[in-house]
């Protein structure tokens, strides 16, 4: 497994966490980050920072093209993804769009619902067709 790709991973696992347990992505962040038997990966930090930066944002992108989903109806895991992916889409012009949408539809294959590598490729599709008008 490539080295973004497991860094993406644990991005999904502490944003799953904070929004599971109620705390700040900073405070999960923290709480992690003393963990010798897993440790953070600089590029996990990147993206949650990345989000907790661009949050209002990233949302209101969501769910202003999620038809018919509001945030809080969306599995956890897909809207975790669905940040992920439109922060790298958005904000980090390291990744290749194509990749960031790649991976968050990879992942939702293993973390998520049948139908969610589906609803991650196409919203993030979206996006990437208007990200003209959002930057």
């Amino acid at each position: 497994m490539a080295a973004r790709t497991r860094a993406r991973r644990r991005a999904l696992e502490l944003l799953f966490e904070a929004g599971q347990r109620g705390l700040t992505l900073s405070e999960v962040v923290t709480m992690r980050s003393n963990d010798p038997e897993y440790p953070m990966k600089p590029y996990a930090v990147e993206i949650v920072d990345g989000i907790s930066s661009h949050r209002e944002e990233i949302d209101e992108i969501i769910s202003t093209y999620a038809q018919g989903w509001t945030l809080e109806r969306m599995p956890a895991v897909d809207r975790a993804l669905l940040e992920i992916g439109t922060w790298e889409i958005l904000y980090n012009d390291d990744v290749p769009d194509k990749a960031a949408i790649d991976e968050a539809v990879s992942l939702a294959r293993q973390f998520s619902t049948d139908d969610s590598p589906k609803f991650v490729s196409g919203l993030l599709s979206r996006i990437l067709d208007v990200k003209p008008t959002l930057t």
